[in-house]
């Protein structure tokens, strides 16, 4: 078991100094990564709607839909730079623990990351909607958009399978890829760990 947390410290360090050389070597590195973060959140925004409710572009709420694309981008691009850095510090943290437990216990904090995603994307589509309904004059409460969305989480959590539901599923799935991104590295990371740690060993060559 120490042999798979000895491979997967070395590649998360890897990963570390190929992240930091990235920094130092890219002109306007942050602001470009922060750019990244916008647009891969306005693909998934477009390509979630497209998919699951095509026919809402041809209806009279097209427009709020499209309107809504930008500052779900902005705040989904804020959350997932901060949540890269803020794994970055817990892998720092996790390499330098003394003890397997430790590394294990920092790690999971990126669950919690995950987690957290979901909270934030009903956060963010809560708020862009108030905004866009405000700069379009439309009759709508903070109130009544965060009643709207809270209504469609609790239905799908009581009822996941029901037609409608399972297309706000895939919705939100779509929306929060970006912010599991971290936890999927690190997954990936530990199953190399575990790849590599059982694979058999090269004969040695005899003389």
């Amino acid at each position: 078991m120490s042999r798979v947390f000895t491979q997967w410290c070395q590649s998360l360090l890897q990963l570390i100094a190929w992240f930091e050389r990235r920094a130092a070597e890219v002109p306007r590195f942050y602001s470009r990564l922060f750019a990244i973060f916008i647009g891969l959140n306005f693909g998934c925004y477009w390509w979630a709607l497209l998919t699951a409710y095509p026919e809402k572009m041809a209806s009279y709420e097209a427009r709020e839909i499209a309107l809504m694309s930008v500052p779900v981008s902005l705040l989904g691009g804020l959350f997932d730079f901060l949540s890269l850095f803020i794994t970055l510090l817990i892998a720092r943290r996790a390499i330098a623990s003394t003890s397997n437990a430790a590394y294990i216990g920092y790690l999971s904090i990126d669950v919690v990351i995950a987690l957290a995603a979901t909270a934030w994307v009903l956060f963010v589509f809560t708020i862009s909607g108030w905004l866009v309904n405000l700069a379009l004059s439309l009759p709508e409460t903070l109130g009544q958009r965060e009643a709207l969305y809270k209504g469609r989480f609790w239905s799908a959590l009581m009822d996941p399978f029901h037609p409608g539901n399972l297309r706000n599923i895939y919705f939100g799935v779509i929306m929060g890829a970006s912010a599991m991104l971290p936890t999927l590295v690190h997954l990936c990371h530990a199953l190399r760990a575990v790849a590599r740690a059982v694979r058999p060993a090269a004969p040695s060559a005899q003389p």
